[in-house]
C-alpha cells in the first residue's frame, strides 16, 4: 500500500494537484484535541482526491480484460521481427530488447519501472499474463517524459497484434481474441492511432440492452477508420464525451471496450463503482505547462487574436476563462466526415435506451451532425491535431495550406518550433514498403484521414499566427 500511495502522490502531483492536506493516505487530520490526533470532517475535495487514487489504482493493478499475451511471449517477439530489428535484438542486452520493444510497439514505461513487467495501458494478471487497458491508448509521453493522460501517439496496436499473431503460430500456440479479431477488422493503420470507434460497435453488438449476451446477432455496420485518442485533463471541463459530443459524461461509456464475451453483463455492471473512480482519476488531471520559453509579449499578442477569432468555439483561458462546449456544424467545420457518419442515428439511439445511457435517461446526441471545438488545455502536449490526428504540428494547424499529405514523425523528440511532432513529410508513401512500415506514414490520402477543413486560420496574418502560436504555449 505503501507503494501504491507513493505512486499515486508522484503522478497526482505530475499532474499539478496540491497533496499537502489532501489526504493521499485516506485520512485529513485537522488538529490536536486533549493530546489526541482528530481527524477532519471529510471535504468534497478530500472525497474526490481519495475517489482519483483508488482509479488510478484500478487502472494499473486490476485487469478488466483476459490477456492478450503473456510476460514470456512478450520477451520472446524479436524472434519475429524483420532483419535487421531481429538481428540487432539477438545481439542486444535484456535491458536494450526491452527498449526496442517498446520503442517498437508505441509502448511507455510505468513510473515505478525497473525494466521489468508490463508497460503502462497493460496489467499482469497474476498468472504472467498482461491485459490491455485504456492506458494503452491514453497514456502517452512527450520528449520520452510520461505526462499523466497524454495520449500515447507512439502506440501501434496493428504491429504488436501481428507479431503476437506470428509468434503464437510459430509455436503452434492458440490465437487469442486480439489476433482473430485484427484479420477480420483494422486495428489502426497508422502509429498513434486506432480504430477503437469499431471496436465498440462490433463489441456492443454481442450484447441486449442489459448487457447479456446475444452471439447470434448479425455482423454490425462497420466503417473502419482511425482515431487519434484526446487529452484526458481536458474531461473536467465537459458534460459530454467523444469528438462528437454525442454521450453524456459518465462512467458507463467507459465500459464499452470491456464487453468481451468472457465478461458477462452481471460482471461488467459490478464494475461501475470502479470505473465510477477511474473517471474521477481522468478528471483529476490538470494540463502541463510548457516546458520551453516563452516569449511573454508575442503570447500577450496573441491571445488578442485568439480571443477574437478563435474563443467563440474554443473559449477563454485564465481565471475567468469559458469552455463554451460548442458543436460545429460539418458544413462549417469541413473536417474529414467518417467518423461522424461511422455511427448511425439508430446505433446511437440503440446506446442511449440501452444500460450505457440509463435506459434513455441521459442525454444522448443521435444526429449531431458535426464535431464539437475541444477546449486547448495544454494543447502543445497533445500532437498530433484534429480529431483523427491528421495535423502534426499546431503550425500546420494554423497554416492549413501547408499540411502535408504524407508524413513520418520521429520518435522521442519534438518540434518547438512548430509545435508539435517533428516529422519528415511528403507527397506520397514511398513505394515498396511492407505493410508494416506503411504503418510509420500517416497518408492523409486514406479514407478518414483527411487534413482538410478547420481553415479559420485563414482570417489571420502571418504575424498573428506566429502570436496565437506563441499564445497557445502558454495554455
Amino acid at each position: 500500500m505503501g507503494r501504491l500511495v507513493v505512486l499515486c502522490a508522484v503522478w497526482l502531483g505530475l499532474a499539478g494537484l496540491p497533496l499537502v492536506g489532501r489526504g493521499l493516505v485516506g485520512l485529513e487530520l485537522g488538529g490536536l484535541a486533549g493530546g489526541r490526533l482528530l481527524a477532519a470532517e471529510p471535504t468534497r475535495e478530500t472525497v474526490r482526491q481519495e475517489a482519483a487514487e483508488r482509479g488510478w489504482k484500478w487502472l494499473t493493478t486490476k485487469p478488466y480484460l483476459p490477456p492478450d499475451f503473456t510476460a514470456e511471449q512478450f520477451a520472446a517477439l524479436y524472434t519475429v521481427w524483420p532483419e535487421p530489428l531481429r538481428q540487432r535484438a539477438e545481439q542486444a542486452t535484456a535491458a536494450e530488447r526491452r527498449k526496442l520493444a517498446f520503442d517498437r510497439y508505441g509502448l511507455i514505461e510505468r513510473p515505478e519501472s525497473e525494466g521489468v513487467g508490463p508497460p503502462l495501458g497493460y496489467v499482469d494478471n497474476g498468472a504472467g499474463g498482461w491485459s490491455m487497458n485504456c492506458l494503452a491508448c491514453h497514456q502517452g509521453a512527450v520528449e520520452g517524459v510520461a505526462i499523466p493522460g497524454v495520449p500515447n501517439s507512439l502506440f501501434l496496436l496493428e504491429t504488436l497484434t501481428d507479431d503476437v499473431r506470428k509468434l503464437k503460430l510459430s509455436r503452434k500456440e492458440p490465437l487469442g481474441r486480439m489476433e482473430l479479431g485484427g484479420m477480420r477488422m483494422s486495428l489502426g493503420e497508422t502509429r498513434g492511432t486506432t480504430n477503437a470507434v469499431m471496436f465498440g460497435v462490433v463489441l456492443g453488438a454481442l450484447r441486449d440492452r442489459d448487457l447479456n449476451l446475444r452471439l447470434t446477432l448479425q455482423r454490425p455496420r462497420q466503417i473502419d477508420h482511425d482515431m487519434e485518442p484526446p487529452p484526458f485533463w481536458n474531461t473536467g471541463r465537459k458534460t459530454h464525451i467523444y469528438c462528437d459530443g454525442f454521450v453524456e459524461k459518465g462512467p458507463r461509456p467507459l465500459l464499452q471496450f470491456v464487453m468481451v464475451p468472457e465478461n458477462s453483463g452481471e460482471t461488467i455492471r459490478s464494475w461501475e463503482g470502479e470505473y465510477t473512480d477511474i473517471l474521477a482519476w481522468i478528471e483529476s488531471l490538470s494540463a502541463p505547462n510548457y516546458p520551453g520559453a516563452i516569449d511573454e509579449a508575442l503570447a500577450a499578442t496573441g491571445r488578442e487574436a485568439f480571443e477574437t477569432h478563435c474563443a467563440r468555439c474554443h473559449g477563454t483561458y485564465g481565471p475567468e476563462g469559458r469552455y463554451p462546449e460548442k458543436l460545429v456544424p460539418l458544413e462549417d467545420v469541413r473536417t474529414d466526415p467518417v467518423r461522424l457518419e461511422s455511427l448511425s442515428v439508430a446505433h446511437r439511439a440503440e446506446m442511449q435506451q440501452s444500460w450505457y445511457g440509463d435506459y434513455g435517461q441521459r442525454d444522448y446526441k443521435t444526429d449531431p451532425g458535426g464535431y464539437v471545438a475541444p477546449p486547448l488545455h495544454g494543447v502543445w502536449a497533445s500532437a498530433p491535431y484534429l480529431h483523427n490526428g491528421s495535423v502534426p504540428t499546431l503550425w500546420h494547424v494554423l497554416h492549413p495550406s501547408e499540411r502535408p499529405a504524407v508524413w513520418r514523425r520521429e520518435l522521442h523528440t519534438y518540434d518547438h518550433e512548430r509545435v508539435g511532432l517533428r516529422v519528415e513529410e511528403g507527397k506520397r508513401v514511398p513505394p515498396n514498403v511492407s505493410e508494416e512500415e506503411r504503418r510509420e506514414y500517416f497518408d492523409t490520402s486514406r479514407r478518414g484521414k483527411s487534413a482538410v477543413g478547420h481553415r479559420y486560420p485563414n482570417d489571420l496574418n502571418a504575424e498573428e499566427k506566429r502570436a496565437v502560436l506563441e499564445y497557445l504555449k502558454t495554455l
